[in-house]
């Protein structure tokens, strides 16, 4: 079955809840935003949602930001529904959102954040990441409102090679993740 792709940068009831299946089964409570959290973002222009279907299934979603100061698309999330897993459906979502991020958004880079933790299930996101062309940064970051620590990995999305926005500084890059995630809480509570 042919999987389409789509994006919505408005809040959508029915959209969201198909999505959020693939979002609460993937991510543990504790480590995704509520739905209080993510319909703001909306609300406040902040996030795009990305979706992809078989028929009139969602099998695969994601949530990404732009920083127009450094002209970087932050995701936030991407998962794949769990039976869908290991068919490299997670390399096609990156590549439509990639084409997305230049062609729509007008980006030069990607940036994720992964746990630093050195954990079996941390190695596996990591190596997936520089599978499909993101690049490690060194610098582990700290967050106040979180245990865990973090670090940034970086697609260059421009033809050149040449370097774009410090992306061998995961400092800088953090500070783009960071205005992010600050705007996606602020006024609220963060467990709300």
């Amino acid at each position: 079955m042919k999987m389409d792709y789509h994006t919505t940068n408005q809040w959508d009831e029915n959209i969201w809840r198909e999505a959020e299946r693939v979002y609460i089964e993937a991510f543990p409570e504790h480590g995704r935003k509520s739905r209080a959290v993510v319909r703001r973002m909306f609300e406040r222009k902040l996030c795009t949602l990305h979706t992809w279907t078989e028929g009139m299934t969602t099998i695969a979603m994601a949530l990404t930001a732009i920083d127009s100061s450094t002209r970087l698309l932050v995701i936030d999330y991407l998962a794949v529904r769990e039976d869908k897993r290991g068919k490299g459906l997670g390399r096609a979502c990156l590549a439509d959102i990639s084409v997305w991020a230049v062609t729509k958004a007008h980006c030069q880079g990607i940036v994720i954040e992964v746990e630093a933790e050195d954990t079996i299930e941390n190695a596996e996101r990591i190596k997936f990441w520089e599978k499909v062309g993101f690049r490690l940064t060194d610098y582990v970051h700290p967050y106040i409102w979180v245990p865990e620590t973090y670090r940034a990995m970086y697609l260059n999305l421009e033809d050149s090679q040449a370097e774009t926005y410090g992306a061998n500084d995961g400092k800088l890059l953090f500070r783009a993740i960071t205005r992010f995630h600050e705007k996606a809480y602020r006024g609220g509570d963060p467990e709300s």
